[in-house]
């Protein structure tokens, strides 16, 4: 699996030689991460870029963490991407307030690579998860939407069997039934009405 495939992760921490380090970590098992000092930076560039996983430090100035958080999770295009905090107070208020602003999870500092790498590869994994079961639910929909079924009476003409339509008008039955399904019809001839209408032919 490349890089693209298995996650772009951006990461937001105004402190560079520990964004940095994050980076090299994520990027030497596979991920494809960048690194903004800047939240106003950080935060157009997930708004522009397809992205599976935002890092982000809560303590940072001008927009702190919990505000950015917030304002991806108003905007359509970001509010399904997972965040989780990066912060060096454990309070548990701080805590709270994460989960409460929409973040999925939170790793203190300093982070535990192996803690840092399994919480990233679970909150990828269900994001990816998410999309595809959105991808597939449209199509559903889609396909939903051109299924056209019968139901209910049909009145028919007991000697010419022509249906009546919605409308009040009569039609063939095959007209009646391709407008109001997926059936095709093809032509042919039964035994009775060949021996009937055409004695001479051979089966």
């Amino acid at each position: 699996m490349d890089k693209e495939e298995k996650g772009h992760i951006v990461v937001i921490d105004d402190e560079a030689d520990y964004a940095n380090m994050l980076k090299i970590r994520l990027a030497s098992v596979g991920y494809s991460p960048v690194v903004f000092s800047d939240p106003l930076e950080g935060i157009m560039h997930v708004k522009k870029e397809p992205t599976d996983l935002v890092l982000l430090d809560i303590n940072m100035p001008g927009m702190n963490g919990l505000e950015m958080c917030k304002r991806l999770q108003e905007s359509d295009n970001t509010k399904d991407i997972p965040v989780i905090f990066l912060t060096a107070r454990i309070e548990s208020q701080d805590i709270v307030k994460g989960f409460e602003v929409g973040g999925v999870d939170y790793v203190t500092k300093p982070v535990n690579a192996q803690v840092l790498l399994a919480r990233v590869r679970t909150h990828v994994s269900l994001k990816r998860t998410r999309d595809e079961q959105k991808v597939l639910i449209k199509k559903l929909q889609n396909s939903l939407a051109e299924i056209k079924t019968l139901s209910g009476l049909v009145p028919m003409c007991a000697h010419c069997k022509k249906i009546r339509d919605d409308e009040g008008y009569w039609e063939k039955v095959e007209v009646y039934i391709e407008e109001h399904s997926e059936a095709q019809f093809s032509h042919g001839i039964c035994p009775e009405c060949k021996d009937e209408l055409y004695p001479e032919l051979e089966d």
